[in-house]
């Protein structure tokens, strides 16, 4: 077999492994997510799975300014997010749309060092599950569109 041929079959076979391996990891995905088992990687889904059903509490423009100068009502979350630069943490950017490593919400969530306050959201525990949190960083991977 020539080595050209070899590595075509090894690179195909792997293609196909790890199709099949992210494939069943989105198959358990509803099994992670707890308490929101209908959430996807969608920001309507995490709209109304997870912000209005308690961020908007505290991130609100009714009847208040929105803690953190972030609305997270409806028609709002977008543009209070991706791509906009913390008013707390500067240099910070809430939503770095592909990059959920550097995007603020995903270091706020998670309570990492370094964050200006306190994990999120701020009357937790309990606070998002880590398979909640999974959903909102592919969210983020897929470019954090407005859909």
């Amino acid at each position: 077999m020539s080595t050209t041929l070899f590595r075509s079959l090894r690179w195909g076979l792997f293609v196909a492994v790890a199709g099949v391996a992210m494939g069943a990891c989105d198959e358990k995905l509803s099994d992670l997510t707890g308490p929101t088992p209908n959430l996807t990687p969608t920001l309507a889904s995490i709209q109304s799975e997870i912000f209005s059903q308690g961020c908007t509490t505290c991130h609100t423009n009714v009847g208040r300014n929105p803690a953190g100068g972030v609305n997270l009502t409806e028609g709002n979350a977008f543009a209070a997010l991706v791509g906009t630069p913390s008013v707390a943490k500067a240099g910070a950017i809430r939503v770095a749309p592909g990059d959920p490593e550097n995007s603020y919400l995903i270091h706020k969530l998670e309570g990492r060092p370094g964050i200006v306050g306190v994990r999120m959201p701020r009357n937790g525990p309990p606070f998002l599950t880590d398979g909640q949190i999974l959903v909102i960083k592919r969210w983020i991977e897929l470019g954090a569109p407005n859909n």
